[in-house]
């Protein structure tokens, strides 16, 4: 586990107070507006090429950077805490491997998202496995390799107990940090599919049911190698103090543990991650420095140095610095609303077409020449391109009038986007680049890119879709 100061040897600053909100989403915005211009300058989008996605390289440091400062700021110094990406937010390789170098591992939850952590580089000892329905394989590959692991329910526990057979006792025969997830049954936010701390939650053992807490506490009294907690009350639409509630119940249960232990067993509560992103403007709000201050106003013995902590935020890190951008191929009338039809629809945001009330997404109008848009707003619908009606980025809203060959900016997108494609009317999947902008001035100059992922060509497309096997259901 990493500790405020890093392996690698940078100190971190936790004296900065929170930086502008304000000042820093108009920055982020600027870049955003140079890397537009010089997409559209450099090739990157065109004819050829109508849909990109460009992921903000600065900003995606300055977030690793805030969430380093925010904890630091609220645990004695030498606490030990991992910071550790929820790697279902935006499962690309560069883009795991940027994080890694700011001090950012690796929340997984399948044997895919582990084998993309391996392949950025992330160590072991900085990966931790959730997952709800973990194989005895995936089981045996993780103790293997040390990576942490939270045990969802007994029937997994008691698989660990027999890959654990055979050992000296006390020890478990694991080289692995081993806890349980809970359930602190504290209730729901805004958007159901999200929140996991449900009286009805598939995920964790749930505290509340009859018997389940004194079986945590004797799960922990039976074996010594347990050393962990784990918990999670859901991520988008989930208030702050409700995310608290969850920990401080959690937390209670680690201290019930170990008074009943006569010891620390539980060394180090997994806090989850969870932090909701404001998808209606450039600011970051609520901020990791809210949440730390919170969580240290509301469960003050978490951050008294007794314990380590592992946090598992996504969202929240990568979100505000994506942003797909598509050239309109057609402009037209419907029923006297104007329509922008894309190339950006369901494929990449597929949340917001069949959710748009949870799920909605800022639209930046620009120009043919990726300039930002100016003129009278007009009320118009951004369509995308698949075939069916619901496919709408957007829904009657005012923007400077679209016309064929302008560019449309999805924005927020870095996170449960682009990088979850969405295979419907077989669209590929588009190229993402990263950038950076020596002069953010939105001229376009200074800007450099670096290819994340390229885009899914027809023959790629083809090939998953069984073309070699085309002639495998004839008689």
């Amino acid at each position: 586990m990493s500790t405020g100061t890093e392996e690698d040897g940078r100190t971190r600053d936790t004296g900065r107070g929170e930086d502008d909100g304000r000042a820093a989403g108009a920055e982020r915005a600027a870049r955003r507006d140079a890397a537009v211009r010089a997409a559209v300058a450099q090739g990157l989008l065109g004819p050829g090429s109508p849909l990109v996605a460009l992921l903000d390289v600065t900003g995606v440091r300055e977030s690793a950077a805030g969430l380093w400062d925010a904890f630091a700021a609220v645990t004695p110094a030498g606490t030990p805490v991992l910071h550790a990406f929820a790697v279902k937010a935006t499962p690309l390789v560069p883009v795991l491997r940027l994080l890694h170098t700011e001090g950012i591992g690796a929340e997984v939850a399948s044997p895919g998202e582990l084998a993309l952590a391996r392949a950025a580089g992330v160590p072991p000892e900085r990966t931790v496995l959730d997952s709800p329905a973990k194989t005895p394989a995936e089981l045996r590959e993780a103790l293997a390799l040390g990576i942490a692991v939270n045990a969802d329910n007994p029937q997994e526990l008691a698989r660990i107990d027999a890959l654990a057979a055979g050992s000296p006792p006390g020890s478990g025969g694991l080289r692995s940090p081993v806890g349980i997830r809970v359930n602190p049954q504290v209730g729901g936010g805004t958007i159901e599919a999200l929140s996991t701390a449900t009286a009805t939650s598939k995920f964790g053992v749930a505290l509340r049911d009859e018997g389940a807490r004194e079986w945590v506490v004797r799960a922990y009294l039976d074996r010594p190698w347990l050393t962990r907690l784990h918990t999670h009350t859901g991520s988008q639409g989930i208030a702050l103090p409700l995310m608290a509630r969850g920990v401080a119940e959690t937390y209670a249960l680690a201290e019930e543990i170990n008074r009943r232990a006569g010891r620390q067993q539980v060394d180090t509560v997994d806090i989850g991650g969870g932090l909701p992103v404001d998808f209606t403007s450039d600011a970051v709000e609520p901020t990791y420095a809210r949440y730390a201050r919170l969580l240290k106003e509301t469960v003050p013995g978490l951050f008294d140095g007794r314990y380590g902590l592992v946090t598992e935020f996504g969202r929240s890190l990568l979100a505000k610095h994506g942003t797909v951008v598509t050239r309109v191929e057609y402009a037209k009338s419907a029923g006297g609303r104007a329509v922008a039809v894309t190339h950006a629809g369901v494929q990449v945001a597929t949340r917001t077409v069949y959710a748009p009330a949870a799920w909605p997404l800022r639209i930046a109008a620009y120009d043919a020449a990726g300039r930002p848009k100016t003129g009278p707003a007009v009320t118009q619908d951004v369509a995308g391109p698949a075939c069916f009606a619901g496919d709408l980025l957007a829904r009657g809203i005012p923007l400077p009038l679209l016309e064929q060959d302008d560019h449309v900016a999805v924005l927020d997108t870095g996170a449960y986007a682009f990088a979850h494609h969405y295979g419907y009317n077989s669209l590929p999947r588009p190229a993402v680049h990263g950038f950076t902008a020596d002069r953010a001035d939105g001229t376009g100059e200074g800007v450099s890119f670096a290819l994340v992922r390229p885009a899914q060509t027809t023959g790629e497309l083809v090939a998953e879709s069984g073309g070699a096997h085309a002639d495998a259901l004839l008689p």
